[in-house]
């Protein structure tokens, strides 16, 4: 398990995980007594979008060229980091949300994390890790100027505020979390 321990702390993951977790925390307690629950998306949302973002620091290593041309198979381990950052980003908003604010549904954090970690993934192969925010914050801005969604392309590009089970939410989200694995697990990170 010293490969594990390594890798983690050469992709940032205490750090990440810190302030995945303090995050989460911090919006909860906000969150507490204003009785907006699940039906406002907001709150959860910025909290999955924060977590994403910090983690996504960890899609490039320290050294780029060691990475490229060490003698293991990267594609699956790349696969596999971008997964876990949606997995635990998720199960530290649900367990937050045991204390008792329920801060969003499960399908709403689930699919909210599944397109936000692709967006970081896409972002660290096109931008590299160290701007892999990019990609997130910006699409998170676009929600906030955007007009009612009545159309798909408004949902669309709404999709992190919509109800879980909407179609044009569940797809964009789908599409962009395989979009962004399979490019990041191919590609890995952008050179700087």
């Amino acid at each position: 398990m010293r490969w594990l321990t390594l890798y983690a702390r050469s992709r940032q993951v205490p750090a990440a995980f810190a302030v995945v977790v303090t995050s989460a925390v911090a919006v909860w307690a906000l969150a507490r007594g204003n009785g907006a629950g699940p039906a406002d998306p907001r709150l959860p949302t910025l909290v999955l979008a924060a977590g994403a973002m910090a983690a996504s620091i960890g899609l490039g290593g320290q050294d780029l060229a060691l990475d490229r041309t060490a003698a293991i198979r990267w594609m699956p381990r790349r696969a596999v980091h971008v997964l876990l950052i949606g997995t635990v980003v998720g199960a530290v908003l649900l367990a937050v949300q045991t204390l008792g604010e329920d801060l969003a549904t499960t399908a709403f954090v689930v699919r909210n994390c599944a397109g936000l970690t692709g967006l970081c993934a896409i972002g660290a192969t096109i931008c590299g890790a160290q701007h892999a925010w990019t990609l997130p914050v910006g699409w998170l801005a676009l929600p906030l100027f955007a007009p009612s969604p009545t159309d798909v392309p408004t949902q669309v590009m709404t999709w992190m505020m919509l109800p879980p089970g909407t179609a044009a939410g569940t797809w964009t989200a789908l599409v962009l979390a395989i979009a962004g694995t399979a490019a990041y697990a191919v590609a890995g990170p952008r050179r700087p």
